[in-house]
């Protein structure tokens, strides 16, 4: 594993990080969640990515890796980059959701707790919320890092111009925002254009999750959408997004792959590398499926004639 600063901070990142938006919590299989959290640390996967509201069931994300980090890597916490967040549904009521001092506090507490960690590398607002000034989501984030929750702050999917207020508070508080996290992937590059030089502009990092697609970037739907996929669910896909002209570019994009010697998630993975984003967060269901995505570093270099063709 090679890895990268994040912005201009001091804190290098593991080219792919792992995260546990799906597949970890309560209603799935806790070996094979456990065998994939080792599988990627014994591969040099140092950072892991976790929010609160991260299963299903909400929060039992942040318990499985808890229970592994306890039973079996424990002398390892301070080789791990270890993340959550706060900024979408928690719990009921008015306190369980969005940018406020309150939430955001009580939220990085209760994951604390469900971790059974001391502190968090990194805490991030999760999201945006235009109800909540973003002076007060942000001061949250400050006093978060100073009363010893959390070594760093990140934000993730604010527009370009509600970034650029938060680093600027953040900055001015010399609390600097050290990640800065947005889907991105070949299927929708568009924070790429929008985000990512934003973020550069003002030394924050820039990691990317969702680089799959959500499965659109795979072989999965090359024959149809098959049962218990996220389309056939609805679940973060919908099935009338897997239109017969996505189908074709997954194709043609896999012919691409073929000739570079890579599967096309790799080289969906690899692509966003090539980018200088600091890292990709990937899912996985199945240490097979993990130890595949991980084979995209060792190819992160395109020519120009791929490059555009991967565009075209």
């Amino acid at each position: 594993m090679d890895y990268r600063f994040s912005g201009n901070s001091g804190l290098q990142l593991p080219l792919i990080s792992l995260g546990l938006w799906h597949n970890f919590g309560s209603e799935d299989p806790y070996d094979i969640a456990r065998d994939m959290l080792l599988h990627a640390w014994e591969k040099g996967v140092t950072h892991f990515d976790i929010a609160n509201n991260y299963g299903p069931a909400p929060g039992t994300a942040e318990m499985t890796f808890g229970r592994v980090l306890r039973e079996d890597l424990a002398s390892h916490r301070d080789e791990m980059i270890i993340a959550s967040k706060a900024g979408y549904w928690g719990w009921d009521g008015p306190y369980g959701n969005g940018g406020s001092r309150k939430y955001m506090i009580a939220s990085c507490d209760q994951s604390l707790k469900r971790t059974g960690l001391e502190y968090f590398d990194i805490f991030y607002s999760h999201r945006y919320d235009p109800q909540t000034p973003i002076e007060e989501t942000m001061q949250a984030l400050v006093d978060i890092v100073r009363s010893g929750k959390a070594l760093y702050v990140g934000i993730s999917n604010y527009p370009a111009d509600k970034q650029k207020e938060a680093y600027d508070y953040l900055h001015a508080a010399h609390v600097p925002c050290v990640l800065s996290q947005y889907k991105a992937s070949i299927a929708f590059p568009e924070t790429l254009v929008n985000n990512l030089p934003v973020a550069q502009e003002n030394g924050s990092g820039f990691i990317c999750f969702s680089p799959l697609a959500q499965g659109l970037l795979t072989n999965r739907y090359l024959n149809g959408i098959p049962a218990g996929s996220r389309a056939s669910k609805n679940v973060f896909l919908r099935s009338e997004q897997v239109t017969d002209e996505v189908v074709a570019r997954a194709q043609r994009l896999g012919a691409i792959a073929a000739r570079r010697g890579q599967s096309l998630p790799q080289m969906a993975i690899s692509w966003l590398l090539a980018k200088n984003v600091t890292s990709v967060i990937i899912g996985a269901s199945s240490v097979t499926q993990l130890e595949d995505n991980l084979q995209a570093i060792n190819n992160i270099h395109f020519t120009e004639e791929e490059l555009n063709l991967i565009q075209a």
